[in-house]
């Protein structure tokens, strides 16, 4: 994955590219945030335009991606924000406090995770928000997993593994995360489903 993104950072996306669909997401994002709250965003690719428009908003931005060539350019083009080149799946790489963010954005990062480490995944991220606090997640709609091995034309392969939209339910009910609307994405012949959660008030993890 960190090889696939590196060849294919820049023909992902230009250093200007914008993305309409996520500028409107990290909007409503923005309005339920009150000045200066901490987000978190997971794969945060080369921080345009989600980072850059958090932090541009007033917001403390820290982004992981498991991309070193991401990072780099998410460090010269949001220096602003705080970026961290690191696996969010493993613990011992990413690790906050509980209730460390007033919210989490996760978008089309879960999708590339392998589906028998996306539970605890998202568990680990319900327990970094604060309790009230907010995620963000894109997910695959339909279960399905695949690659294609010149993505993008970048000469390296990508994987995705989607486990289906009511699967994703039900793991972000197990985690104490109540999903609050959820909307579908079509692309090419099937999308992803967003969905906006909020983390229960109550303890998470005894």
């Amino acid at each position: 994955m960190r090889r696939g993104y590196d060849a294919v950072s820049y023909l992902y996306r230009g250093d200007d590219d914008e993305d309409l669909s996520r500028r409107a997401w990290v909007e409503a994002l923005v309005r339920r945030m009150p000045s200066g709250a901490r987000v978190l965003d997971l794969g945060c690719g080369c921080g345009v335009p989600v980072a850059r428009d958090l932090a541009a908003a007033g917001l403390a931005v820290t982004g992981v991606d498991l991309s070193d060539v991401q990072v780099e350019r998410a460090r010269a083009l949001v220096p602003d924000a705080t970026f961290v080149r690191a696996d969010a799946t493993d613990p011992r790489q990413v690790s906050f406090p509980d209730g460390s963010f007033d919210a989490v954005i996760c978008l089309y990062m879960l999708i590339h995770v392998p589906l028998a480490e996306q539970p605890s995944l998202i568990t680990r991220i319900a327990s970094w928000l604060a309790p009230g606090g907010i995620l963000l997640l894109t997910a695959g709609h339909q279960a399905w997993t695949g690659t294609e091995e010149n993505w993008l034309g970048g000469g390296a392969p990508m994987w995705w593994s989607h486990a289906g939209a009511a699967t994703y339910r039900r793991w972000l009910g197990e985690a104490d995360l109540v999903v609050e609307t959820e909307e579908f994405v079509p692309e090419d012949g099937s999308g992803h489903v967003v969905f906006w959660c909020r983390r229960e008030r109550g303890l998470l993890i005894p």
